[in-house]
């Protein structure tokens, strides 16, 4: 019997952006069971009525995660490529299935994978 894939939607975004920018950003993404965030957008107010469970990602986690898309900035900064990506694997487990897409100021990617381990991320 096959193991249920989880599909993660992975978003970066800005202090600037609005909910009118996540929503949008999350109907372009489809169907998803969760979605991550870098730890330091928990609690951002553009995030408040999203219905999806959220999960936050520290930042150490992910450092030296290879992600499809490079952005120089973030890379100098977070040690990924893609931060949207990268919080996607790094809740999935998994590969990414949509590469990094960008709306406004929200970035987001789809990943799919066996999922979160317990403490993965704790």
């Amino acid at each position: 019997m096959e193991q249920a894939r989880m599909r993660v939607i992975g978003m970066g975004l800005t202090s600037a952006a609005t909910g009118a920018e996540v929503a949008a950003a999350l109907a372009a993404a489809g169907r998803a069971d969760l979605l991550a965030i870098p730890a330091l957008r928990a609690g951002h107010p553009a995030l408040r009525d999203v219905a999806l469970p959220c999960r936050a990602i520290p930042e150490g986690a992910v450092a030296g995660i290879a992600t499809p898309t490079q952005s120089a900035r973030i890379l100098a900064r977070f040690g990924c490529g893609s931060m949207a990506e990268a919080v996607a694997l790094v809740a999935s487990r998994g590969r990414i299935i949509t590469p990094r897409q960008s709306h406004g100021a929200v970035t987001w990617a789809v990943a799919e994978g066996p999922g979160p381990e317990e403490d993965a991320t704790q």
